[in-house]
């Protein structure tokens, strides 16, 4: 089995840090990408940052300059460290990660359990 975990989340105020993390672990063949999504109360889950394995990264416009995502790929882990923190910044966290098992020679996306972080004005 694979399993994503990630840790981080809290409450801060406006224009506060936090760093986000998420650590793969299980029968994993490969890691080819590791990203971070978000979804707010009454909103469609969305695109925060992305990483590949060799380290190009995206970004979501509103969170560009802000936001910096990193990779450990020794450890499986993807980091996403949140700065400048707005209240609309407020939502639940998702870590995912393209991920071909030891038992299969398909790629599958990953989900984890996800972390709240709230932004206090």
């Amino acid at each position: 089995q694979v399993q994503l975990v990630e840790s981080g989340g809290g409450l801060v105020q406006a224009g506060g840090s936090l760093r986000l993390s998420c650590a793969a672990s299980g029968s994993i063949f490969s890691i080819n990408a590791m990203g971070w999504y978000r979804q707010a109360p009454g909103k469609q889950r969305e695109l925060v940052a992305t990483i590949t394995s060799g380290d190009s990264t995206n970004y979501a416009d509103s969170v560009k300059g802000r936001f910096t995502i990193s990779r450990d790929n020794a450890k499986n882990t993807v980091y996403l460290q949140m700065n400048s923190l707005k209240p609309e910044d407020t939502a639940v966290y998702y870590c995912n990660a393209r991920i071909q098992p030891t038992w299969s020679n398909r790629v599958n996306a990953y989900w984890g359990q996800g972390t709240q972080v709230t932004v206090s004005s």
